[in-house]
């Protein structure tokens, strides 16, 4: 998990790209870096350690340019160091890359491009990206060489690609990782989460996968893989933005800690029969006899959110069925017993974690029926899930889980209550009290 940012417009990009850094140091801070075009190079600066670092290495010299991306770095792929910090430029230093995912054929790459005489610089797999797009420009347009590109590698991704050949644009990709586009009066703005632009506007686009974004100034265009363009509906972010900030707190976590009756209350009440006899799930409207069509049921789900799978193993069991739970790169690995019969609940407090997200596209492709427990609206599984029961905890900043967790709870005990009410394990005066 890393942060992305990216500013294009008429203003110098390095404050909004440190001021958007800090927003997302919660996704990751072994490392930290910007790049800025200044109108006739691109300037790369990163460092070891977390944001605070690379501000005191450039305080008095700033980058200046009105174009630029950051990263703050979570190691997937070499250990924390500078040369491993993003962004990563090719051989000439003409392009600049950042990236959040894994590219799974790195290897392979690399060795192709090192053998077509390529410097290698760093040990991550984000580099080949950087080398690729030096390899396959034709003098074209960046779209064009990033798609290109984009044909060669596998794996998942959020990329951010500027270059001097065509410097006037920041082209985005992605596939798997989140990303999204802040849409402004003269300028525009990329990040990898919210947070990092609320500040700055509240309209958005929230790409898909396989979708790619040309951001200018005065304009943004996306596309699909092919290069046909596609037409975004605005995302009205309607947070607090006092909501991704400490709220007067030392820190996150405490704040988050005294967020949970809250983040409780708001989960459950909607979801209170208005008579309080029972619970009403309105966003699934199940039968009884959607409920009978369930043969088996397995939770899957990663760190966290798989022991609140534990908990909701026991719940859903004592007033519904058995249940099996699993992590989830261990239940893509044994080849699950999945059928049409099959109902997999999977939980994610981001909505984003990859194996998860991978194993939640294997069952539906096995014809399993897939509910989705998540904090994030629009997130990559809430979009993939036939049906999605949204934890409303707000962000979770800290890296330790706490509102997210117990709202998972909840969420995992009101399922069981609304599944033993329409099995009748659970009697009318039973649900009212629970």
């Amino acid at each position: 998990m890393c942060g992305i940012v990216g500013y294009i417009g008429q203003d110098n990009a390095t404050p909004f790209l440190i001021e958007g850094l800090s927003k997302l140091e919660y996704r990751g801070y072994d490392s930290a870096g910007i790049a800025v075009y200044d109108g006739k190079t691109i300037r790369v600066e990163k460092s070891l350690g977390r944001l605070e670092v690379l501000e005191q290495k450039i305080k008095g010299s700033e980058p200046e340019g009105s174009i630029g991306v950051g990263h703050t770095r979570w190691a997937t792929h070499g250990r924390p160091s500078d040369q491993n910090s993003h962004p990563h430029t090719d051989c000439t230093g003409k392009f600049v890359v950042v990236h959040n995912g894994i590219i799974e054929n790195f290897m392979s790459l690399k060795d192709m491009l090192i053998g077509k005489g390529h410097t290698f610089r760093s040990e991550t797999d984000t580099e080949v990206v950087a080398h690729l797009l030096e390899d396959v420009y034709d003098g074209g347009s960046i779209e064009d060489t990033v798609r290109k590109v984009l044909g060669l590698v596998e794996g998942s991704y959020a990329l951010v690609v500027m270059s001097e050949h065509d410097p006037g644009k920041i082209v985005c990709a992605k596939q798997d990782n989140p990303l999204v586009i802040g849409l402004g009066e003269g300028e525009n703005f990329i990040a990898s989460d919210i947070p990092a632009i609320i500040q700055r506007t509240r309209r958005t686009y929230i790409l898909s996968d396989g979708e790619m974004a040309v951001v200018k100034s005065d304009s943004v265009w996306v596309y699909n893989r092919e290069g046909v363009p596609i037409t975004k509906k605005v995302f009205e972010v309607n947070w607090d933005a006092e909501a991704a900030e400490k709220g007067g707190y030392e820190h996150f976590m405490i704040k988050e800690i005294y967020e949970q009756p809250k983040a409780i209350r708001e989960t459950m009440s909607a979801r209170l029969a208005k008579d309080g006899s029972g619970i009403a799930l309105d966003e699934l409207k199940w039968t009884k006899h959607d409920l009978d069509d369930i043969k088996k049921i397995f939770i899957v789900a990663c760190g966290t959110a798989y022991h609140a799978g534990v908990v909701g193993k026991y719940y859903i069991e004592k007033l519904a069925r058995p249940v099996e739970v699993d992590i989830a790169s261990e239940f893509r690995d044994r080849s699950p017993l999945v059928d049409k019969d099959t109902l997999a609940i999977v939980i994610s407090q981001s909505g984003e974690t990859s194996d998860t997200l991978a194993a939640l596209k294997e069952v539906k492709a096995m014809g399993a029926r897939t509910l989705a427990v998540t904090n994030v609206v629009g997130s990559s599984i809430a979009r993939e899930a036939d049906n999605v029961l949204y934890t409303w905890a707000g962000p979770e900043i800290a890296v330790a889980s706490t509102k997210a967790y117990t709202t998972q709870l909840i969420m995992m005990f009101m399922l069981a209550v609304y599944m033993g009410q329409l099995n009748g394990k659970v009697a009318p005066e039973e649900a009212a009290e629970l």
